[in-house]
């Protein structure tokens, strides 16, 4: 288990980070109609209505302000490999079938960055739109 400098571990973190985007999207007019789809190959950590088209979501969050990221500093968004893409594409192509849809829907893939200031009790999200699989 790996804990950070707030003393919380990843999973912890990642949970807050998970509730905190989900109400920003709600905010922001989406509808969440999913959290955690989970399948043996990989995980979607939201799934959202905006309008007809369907919105899914990666949530990489960290325990540090947005402005304390220098040019130096991993990104949280770097996560998002290759690899984790090819995942997710997988995860969609899942999602579609299980939902009795074509690949042709309407849909779009987007990276939200939740970083959690602890010590303020506060948080900022910065959403990555659009994100080409």
């Amino acid at each position: 288990m790996i804990i950070d400098a707030n003393g919380l571990n990843t999973r912890t973190v990642g949970r807050f980070g998970e509730d905190i985007a989900a109400r920003y999207l709600e905010r922001e007019g989406l509808s969440v109609v999913r959290r955690n789809y989970l399948k043996k190959w990989g995980e979607i950590d939201i799934i959202a209505m905006k309008g007809s088209e369907v919105c899914f979501f990666e949530v990489k969050s960290v325990t540090r302000p947005l402005v304390a990221v220098g040019s130096g500093d991993h990104r949280p968004e770097d996560n998002v490999h290759q690899e984790k893409a090819r995942r997710i594409r997988r995860m969609i192509q899942t999602f579609f079938f299980e939902q009795g849809m074509g690949t042709e829907e309407r849909f779009s893939f987007h990276v939200l960055c939740v970083y959690m200031d602890m010590s303020k009790r506060c948080a900022r999200v910065k959403w990555i739109k659009d994100v080409v699989l």
